[in-house]
């Protein structure tokens, strides 16, 4: 009875379970805005000195956006990831999913959020090395209390959308680099997330993957109408987003739009700091 109550509480909060469309439809404040940072301050104390990771980040993503959160090493791009995901709770402001606050959840309901909310793809994949392709993907929508036999068929579904329909049953080490990437896009899809989290997605991918694996987060983003932010240094990422923010030193410097970059041989023009 009380884990029902929690999460009908979820739910009346705004954390649908349906997919993202179909939330935008049952809400109107859900087809707009899908993040809000706000006044977002996150300090840390390393060796007797106050580090500012953040200071007082305001950012508004909008459902179905593409995203790419650049800056330096140090800038504060993955504090603000962490703080999107929920992995990271901030020391002021607030961080709204769809218009909830996800500090003011319990760890139940937080839980829930992430099962069922965020997708996360990793710069090292975060497979399970003794799973197959389709048990991993397979592996949120068993959490989430999905059956065995939907899971497997939703699983193969996605595994045949992202290429690789012959590779089901493989492991990861029977796997290259890209194939890898493709098995964790796969496995953020597997409960029909609103957002997307991408930390460093090429990081690890030799130039002409790489570039494949940012064109198909493009595709799954039209296809499947979900919101993706990625921290990354890659430039080529730029080429795909919608947007892309600048962080120096804890702060946003600039946001540009993708028609407003001038992206040419690897070098980008009309960028301000």
């Amino acid at each position: 009875m009380e884990e029902k109550k929690k999460t009908d509480s979820v739910e009346t909060a705004g954390i649908p379970s349906s997919s993202a469309a179909a939330a935008a439809e049952e809400n109107p404040l859900l087809s707009e805005l899908v993040v809000r940072a706000v006044g977002v301050k996150k300090l840390y104390e390393l060796g007797g000195e106050t580090v500012h990771a953040l200071r007082g980040v305001d950012l508004s993503v909008k459902r179905g956006e593409y995203v790419s959160i650049m800056g330096p090493s140090g800038s504060g791009k993955s504090t603000l990831f962490n703080m999107i995901g929920g992995l990271d709770k901030p020391d002021e402001g607030q961080v709204f999913i769809d218009e909830v606050d996800i500090a003011a959840l319990d760890t139940f309901e937080l839980a829930w959020l992430r099962c069922h909310k965020i997708g996360y793809i990793f710069q090292t994949f975060n497979l399970i090395p003794v799973a197959s392709a389709l048990e991993n993907v397979m592996m949120p929508m068993l959490f989430a209390g999905m059956t065995q036999a939907d899971a497997q068929d939703k699983a193969a579904e996605i595994l045949k959308r992202v290429g690789l329909g012959q590779r089901l049953l493989n492991k990861p080490s029977q796997l290259s680099g890209g194939q890898q990437q493709r098995v964790a896009c796969a496995r953020a899809l597997a409960n029909d997330p609103a957002i997307i989290l991408a930390d460093e997605p090429t990081g690890n991918l030799d130039l002409k993957t790489g570039e494949e694996i940012i064109h198909m987060l493009e595709e799954l983003k039209s296809e499947f109408f979900v919101t993706v932010i990625s921290a990354t240094h890659d430039h080529k990422m730029l080429a795909a987003s919608d947007r892309v923010v600048y962080l120096t030193d804890g702060s946003i410097t600039d946001i540009k739009r993708r028609e407003d970059l001038d992206i040419t041989f690897g070098t980008i023009g009309g960028q301000t700091h």
